[in-house]
């Protein structure tokens, strides 16, 4: 009997020891998919997990997917005068003949659709610096190189929440630049390893340092790796990007990249069966898949990017998804209160992340509403900040004349109406009942000016 209660007692305490755990592991799952978003507190280990927790959700996320797969399309078309563009800087460095083995290095099985591929882009080179085809040849290679780095920045401004893209003048000035200035990164990452390993072993002889200088090289080579991608996220948004969180970024990205990189080209041993049933066409596919990985890489790097830089953004996420009418209305009077206040107290203007670092409104809300705001004219964008780069906002009328019935107004007016037909004489008797209490609403508010209405500060420890 003894034993039997004594075993009865001890299942029921495993038991509850299980129950206890499996209640603390919901609770930790809970909070470090969900609920650290809603943590207002601050420290590296919420940031930790915060990046940890977004890495995940950029590879799953189905518009990053998306994108990436309209980005390894472009890349499909601009590949060859990409890799045209790519051997005539290797040939000006005299780096050609590295770049084509690497690529061969990359590829050891597809060597017969590497040099198909190298006659097209000789070919191609031929042509474009040729009596008729000069011009034209170089327009063309400019403009497939630059339309995919249109959409790259199409891309990298959505993730910024970014409205505006680069006028033409500054995508042609700019994207040269960037196509100038990522190929010689590439290049030297790819040259590097081969041109000074040759080199130290002809200055130095002792077998005992071609480790130790064999680590250091394909160290610098990763390093390089990081600064192409870094120099991407910095260059291609069209917003001022900070070094250090490109840097983070592009250390990670960077890494990731070399990782599939070198999963591709030990993988490529693997794939003899599947060369028998394509033959050369197999590099295709295979390529398909190294570039949409590589892409949904270099997507959730941009992500990465923005979210250290504004680590507010992504709070409040799931929250935000299901927001009310009622209580986005009152966020959106909220930002145009404070920034009507600062401006009639002659203070300067506040920008999206002031909003989430000062009033825990997550950025990318406050730039959802900061726009919405312009669209209706009752705000105006300013440049602000130590450098003048930053996007600030001050009303874009009068401060005497912002009431909260003519904010209330504009905001409710704003976009298109009155074009389904037959509606308000269907709906007569309503439209005017509404109408009537919007107009008593707006007199009674139309007498409370915003830039008067008391903010609490609250002091943050």
């Amino acid at each position: 009997m003894k034993q039997e209660k004594t075993k009865s007692k001890s299942r029921r305490s495993l038991s509850a020891m299980i129950s206890r755990l499996a209640v603390k592991g919901r609770k930790l799952y809970l909070y470090y998919t969900e609920g650290v978003w809603s943590d207002t507190r601050g420290g590296w280990k919420v940031d930790v997990i915060r990046t940890i927790n977004l890495s995940v959700k950029s590879f799953l996320n189905t518009d990053l997917q998306a994108r990436a797969s309209a980005l390894t399309y472009q890349t499909m078309l601009a590949i060859v005068p990409a890799l045209a563009l790519l051997l005539a800087i290797g040939r000006g460095f005299g780096l050609q003949e590295v770049l084509t083995q690497e690529l061969y290095k990359a590829f050891p099985s597809q060597k017969e659709a590497l040099a198909t591929a190298f006659q097209f882009v000789d070919s191609y080179l031929s042509q474009s610096s040729e009596g008729l085809f000069v011009g034209v040849g170089i327009v063309f290679l400019l403009y497939t190189l630059i339309s995919l780095l249109g959409s790259v920045e199409d891309s990298f401004n959505l993730i910024w929440g970014v409205k505006q893209g680069r006028s033409i003048g500054r995508k042609l000035t700019d994207y040269t630049a960037i196509l100038l200035i990522l190929p010689i990164l590439m290049i030297c990452s790819s040259g590097l390893s081969l041109f000074m390993s040759t080199a130290l072993h002809k200055l130095l002889p002792f077998g005992f340092l071609t480790p130790a200088i064999s680590l250091a090289i394909d160290f610098a080579s990763l390093v390089i790796t990081w600064l192409f991608f870094a120099g991407a996220y910095m260059l291609i948004p069209n917003t001022k990007v900070k070094f250090a969180n490109a840097l983070l970024a592009g250390a990670l990205a960077g890494t990731g990249f070399i990782i599939l990189q070198w999963i591709f080209v030990t993988g490529q041993m693997y794939v003899s069966r599947y060369n028998a049933i394509y033959g050369s066409f197999s590099l295709i596919p295979l390529l398909l898949i190294w570039s949409q990985l590589a892409w949904v890489i270099t997507l959730a790097g941009a992500v990465l990017c923005y979210s250290s830089q504004n680590i507010f953004h992504f709070s409040f996420d799931n929250q935000i998804a299901h927001i009310s009418m009622d209580y986005r209305r009152k966020i959106t009077l909220a930002i145009l209160t404070v920034i009507a206040r600062r401006f009639a107290q002659k203070k300067p203007p506040l920008t999206n992340h002031d909003f989430a670092v000062s009033y825990n409104i997550p950025s990318r809300m406050a730039a959802d509403v900061t726009s919405q705001l312009v669209e209706c004219g009752l705000l105006s964008v300013v440049l602000t900040g130590d450098n003048g780069e930053e996007h600030g906002f001050q009303p874009a009328v009068p401060t005497e004349s912002l009431t909260l019935g003519y904010a209330l107004d504009k905001i409710a007016r704003k976009g298109i109406d009155n074009f389904i037909p037959d509606f308000n004489t269907r709906f007569s008797q309503l439209i005017n009942v509404v109408d009537g209490i919007d107009r008593a609403t707006y007199e009674q508010a139309d007498k409370i000016r915003l830039a008067d209405l008391e903010i609490k500060e609250i002091l943050k420890p």
